[in-house]
């Protein structure tokens, strides 16, 4: 315990986007402009769901949830990214570095995990119709809502505590925007093979499994699809399904390309930027998407909107 006191540093620096100025102020605004987005899209998009009754199905609550995990996403990076790019202060503890990696792993590994059953309730509504209202009731929704945060969070205390036993010994600066395990694996001066080991088994496990559930999902969805008889049927599932396959293949593809390949492959400046794709574009995309490809989201914000413009109508 001595040994692991005297090679803990008391702070870090996180070097950021870039180390350009001039670029660190384009990232700035960019990053500025984005956030608003995330904020003001998944804000309205859970106002409109909890203020519509006829949007208070399974199908808008997973929605809602998902808005909700994305708030909560982007918010443990944007406005520490934001921070350390117009301060001259480039520090962060090694508390608030923890706080900041359990946040992030274990609300990724929840949203990995929302997505999946998010295709489950896809599965059911589309291939059993006549069970859905029985087989996904309020209960079995909640329960499936509780369990991405549960086992996200198990497994993000997990890559915590024993991230946190290395010993940090080359260097205090972080060549990255935030904490994360990869870029700190690679400041210890120990060997860190039984952490790439637990981080590949998590992935593989968390994002897998959820990948592979919602692959087998859309298996069975567009094979119902392929024998609806009406185009006109077939045409309005596939277009509620693609919205959630658009978020799903950007998320997971990006999450893999990370966590998954070998150290030695790893380039610091392709994983900063297949980290912003799925810590702020992501999130930034699903409301629009979920929004502008759902006739009855745009219905009710339309008429939402004309009732505060308008309360006498």
């Amino acid at each position: 315990m001595e040994n692991f006191n005297q090679t803990l540093p008391d702070v870090f620096y996180l070097l950021g986007l870039s180390t350009v100025p001039h670029l660190q102020v384009i990232g700035s605004f960019m990053l500025v402009v984005l956030y608003t987005i995330i904020l003001t899209g998944n804000c309205l998009l859970l106002i409109t769901v909890r203020i519509s009754p006829k949007l208070h199905t399974p199908m808008y609550f997973f929605l809602s949830n998902l808005s909700f995990v994305d708030i909560c996403f982007s918010s443990t990076i944007v406005p520490v990214i934001l921070r350390n790019t117009l301060s001259t202060d480039k520090s962060i503890s090694v508390g608030g570095c923890m706080v900041q990696m359990l946040c992030y792993l274990g609300i990724g590994a929840a949203e990995s995990l929302l997505l999946a059953m998010m295709a489950y309730d896809r599965f059911v509504a589309i291939c059993r119709p006549l069970h859905y209202v029985s087989i996904m009731n309020t209960r079995f929704c909640i329960i499936l809502a509780l369990i991405p945060w549960i086992l996200g969070f198990l497994n993000s205390s997990m890559q915590v505590h024993i991230t946190w036993r290395l010993p940090f010994c080359k260097s205090q600066h972080i060549n990255y925007f935030f904490c994360d395990v990869p870029p700190l694996l690679r400041l210890s001066c120990r060997d860190t093979w039984l952490n790439e080991i637990s981080m590949y088994l998590a992935v593989g496990i968390l994002v897998l499994c959820s990948f592979s559930l919602t692959l087998i999902s859309y298996v069975y969805i567009i094979s119902t699809i392929l024998k609806m008889h009406s185009s006109r049927s077939r045409y309005a599932v596939f277009s509620t399904c693609s919205s959630h396959l658009t978020v799903v293949t950007l998320f997971y593809g990006t999450i893999m390309s990370i966590y998954l390949q070998p150290r030695s492959n790893h380039s610091v400046e392709k994983d900063k930027f297949v980290s912003v794709l799925y810590t702020v574009v992501t999130p930034m995309f699903n409301p629009i998407i979920y929004s502008i490809r759902n006739k009855e989201v745009k219905t009710c914000i339309v008429q939402n909107l004309k009732q505060v413009i308008n309360p006498s109508v």
